[in-house]
């Protein structure tokens, strides 16, 4: 079975270079991501969008870029490994397919480190994350880093039983969380029950009450329709978990300089309209907080409740981090808590 659908795979990805247009293009650069084929629907084909406009544009048509959304050719984690065969040439890969193949992601899953989205920006932009890019690189290989799109923003939690305002709230609630040990050990020291479990999955087991809630960025909410199957929305604010825009090593290599330039260049001005729209749907009457609040109960946390859930659930994570990565995953959490502090205490234009 597996060697027929790469087989169905290469046909449809032969047949959309043979008829696509460029295609005397010299290289053609072939994206494949999970969400909607709507730019101004989802931060993920924003940044695919608008990088496909600058690469085709400025190189004029040298290199041809595909994308291939809704999981056209495969789920997540098989995007990661049709990125490192060389199927595809990019993806934006979650956390939880990208802790298949790169387990210190973790590192990034310190609960309520963050104060805001632009201390995010400035971490995963800055030192650390080019530190984390290049452990990536390394320890895969067969890739290249380029960049930590938003996924839409900070996780807020929802559920069908009571609003959450302290620790006690979560208590006997069960809360999806991705396959990764640091999200389950989160909401497990917050008090609830951490119930794993696949994407497809979710609306239907909390339909079904299988599980209580779930926790996922504001505009994962309203796209996925949870206010259909939640009653309370409670903004946590309290992981920021990015996707890796990677590409293939070979595919990278193969480029010319200017062309590696032109490259990174769209990447940065693609990073600004994905998160930019991230805002937009957060703050939108249709998808946002707005929408939202005429659907679901919606409640914020005061900063001393947030401070008691983050003495809560920090120091088991970090605990988890340095027991489990090893030195490098000890010298990369150093680093991401340093450069987040610093973030923290930054004030824009001073």
């Amino acid at each position: 079975m597996k060697t027929l659908t790469k087989t169905l795979v290469a046909a449809a990805l032969a047949a959309n270079f043979v008829t696509a247009p460029f295609a005397m293009a010299e290289k053609v650069l072939r994206i494949g991501h999970d969400n909607k084929a709507d730019m101004m629907d989802n931060p993920a084909h924003a940044f695919t969008g608008v990088f496909k406009n600058i690469v085709e544009t400025a190189t004029n048509g040298e290199i041809k870029v595909q994308v291939f959304p809704s999981n056209q050719l495969g789920n997540a984690k098989e995007h990661i490994q049709m990125v490192r065969d060389g199927q595809l040439q990019g993806t934006l890969s979650p956390v939880g397919p990208l802790a298949g193949y790169y387990p210190r992601i973790g590192v990034l899953d310190i609960p309520f480190a963050f104060d805001n989205n632009a201390s995010t920006y400035q971490v995963l932009d800055g030192k650390f994350g080019q530190m984390l890019a290049r452990d990536i690189e390394a320890e895969m290989k067969d890739v290249k880093i380029l960049g930590f799109p938003d996924t839409g923003g900070f996780f807020s939690v929802t559920n069908s039983k009571r609003p959450i305002q302290n620790l006690e709230d979560f208590k006997g609630l069960r809360i999806r969380t991705m396959t990764l040990p640091t999200h389950q050990k989160i909401i497990q020291s917050l008090g609830a029950e951490a119930y794993p479990l696949s994407w497809g999955e979710v609306y239907s087991s909390l339909q079904t009450g299988v599980i209580d809630g779930q926790m996922n960025p504001v505009p994962t909410v309203s796209f996925a329709k949870f206010n259909e199957v939640q009653k309370y929305l409670t903004l946590t604010n309290h992981l920021f978990a990015p996707y890796t825009f990677m590409v293939n090593k070979k595919f990278h290599d193969s480029l010319t300089a200017e062309q590696q330039k032109i490259i990174a260049d769209a990447v940065e001005i693609a990073l600004s309209a994905n998160r930019g729209l991230s805002r937009l749907i957060e703050a939108s009457d249709d998808r946002g907080l707005a929408g939202l609040k005429k659907k679901m109960k919606i409640n914020s946390l005061t900063n001393e409740q947030r401070d008691s859930m983050r003495q809560a659930t920090q120091p088991g994570v970090i605990t988890y981090i340095n027991e489990t990565h090893g030195d490098k995953g000890a010298e990369l959490l150093e680093l991401f808590l340093s450069e987040v502090d610093k973030a923290n205490k930054a004030t824009y234009l001073q």
